[in-house]
């Protein structure tokens, strides 16, 4: 096998220029979906409850953010796939990508995973639910108390990790087909997608999970944690890349694509709970996202090209993995059985907002960046 990953663009751009590797409009829109995810879990009513609201601004709360959190992994998932993708140069090794991507996730993992054991975790957690997390294999495991362990949103990690070791293979793979039907195949990975909750409903038992979601955990995991599933979506980012660099997009603009990615969210409202995490939101997201680098790409400019917007794109990352242990350390003090009025609830939400902001930029500063500046490259 060789030691070489060959990352060419796609057989229809060859001999054209190389296309920049910066995209900075979804560096800004990556913070956008990591706040979605902030969101929902600032919305769940547990147990135990995490939104500080009561009555009827509990039922509102949970209803508007009910499907954000799925619909911003679904788009980190994409985007890891077309990112990765058009930024591929022939010459790189295996190992070094390997190595550079497992720096990028591990280090805010192992620190973050660190203090929720220390804040909450170690209380309940055995070495059964904590080492799998530590190691990001949790998610391998159908068991909600070891793919929620210690800190819940790492589970998507496991996914990650195994969507960097597929990538080399797959783009080896997906490169080849003929640019005359990539869209062919995004519309087979559309309904592939689509398929699995419904053979989750039809094939697995039903139920509730403790924490209240409307399906057994058996099932929730089977469509939304399990990493060669949610491969698809990683796949669907790559041939959307593809389809983008061979010119064969359609004459979509922004506004139009995020309309239709409006819709989508709208729909994942009011679908059967399993539909609503990625089955009717994969194929617009992926349009957005391809909408948005061509835009890019023409050089035309952009609210999300604001240095504050790229900032917080820098440290989405960072984010969404302390917001989860603030969220749950914060109300946890508060008492999870608390609840408050509107102008209380807000409060609570933008303390929520300003220290998982602080910490974001502080494990940022201090571990993610010095720690891609001293391991990503190779000491020989």
């Amino acid at each position: 096998m060789s030691r070489v990953l060959a990352l060419a663009p796609a057989p229809a751009a060859t001999g054209s220029p190389v296309l920049p590797s910066r995209l900075p409009s979804l560096t800004g829109l990556r913070f956008f979906a990591a706040l979605g995810v902030f969101f929902f879990h600032s919305s769940l009513t547990g147990p135990p409850a995490l939104t500080p609201f009561d009555g009827r601004a509990r039922e509102i709360w949970a209803r508007i953010w009910s499907t954000t959190g799925s619909i911003g992994v679904s788009f980190f998932f994409l985007l890891s796939g077309f990112v990765l993708t058009h930024a591929a140069r022939p010459g790189l090794r295996k190992r070094t990508f390997w190595r550079r991507r497992v720096v990028k996730l591990f280090p805010n993992h192992a620190v973050t995973w660190a203090l929720a054991m220390v804040l909450f975790a170690a209380a309940t957690s055995t070495w059964q639910q904590w080492l799998p997390n530590l190691l990001m294999v949790h998610a391998w495991f159908p068991y909600l108390d070891v793919y929620l362990s210690v800190n819940p949103p790492s589970w998507s990690l496991a996914c990650e990790l195994f969507f960097y070791l597929c990538f080399p293979f797959l783009h080896a793979l997906l490169r080849r087909v003929d640019p005359a039907r990539l869209w062919a195949l995004a519309l087979v990975l559309t309904a592939a997608i689509a398929l699995v909750p419904a053979a989750a409903y039809g094939l697995l038992p039903g139920g509730t999970t403790p924490n209240g979601f409307p399906v057994s955990a058996e099932q929730f995991w089977a469509v939304y944690m399990f990493p060669p599933v949610r491969t698809l979506e990683f796949a669907l980012g790559i041939v959307t890349a593809l389809i983008v660099a061979a010119g064969k997009l359609p004459r979509i603009g922004v506004p139009a694509a995020s309309a239709l990615a409006l819709a989508a969210w709208i729909g994942s409202m009011n679908v059967p709970w399993l539909y609503s995490h990625s089955a009717v939101t994969a194929l617009p997201l992926a349009l957005l996202i391809a909408a948005i680098a061509v835009r890019d790409l023409g050089g035309a400019g952009s609210v999300l090209h604001h240095p504050a917007l790229l900032w917080l794109g820098e440290v989405s990352f960072a984010f969404y993995m302390v917001h989860g242990t603030v969220i749950t350390s914060v109300k946890q003090l508060m008492g999870f059985e608390r609840s408050f009025a509107v102008w209380q609830g807000a409060a609570i939400v933008v303390l929520y907002l300003g220290l998982s902001l602080a910490l974001a930029w502080l494990l940022y500063a201090v571990v993610e960046k010095p720690a891609m500046r001293a391991w990503s490259r190779s000491r020989r």
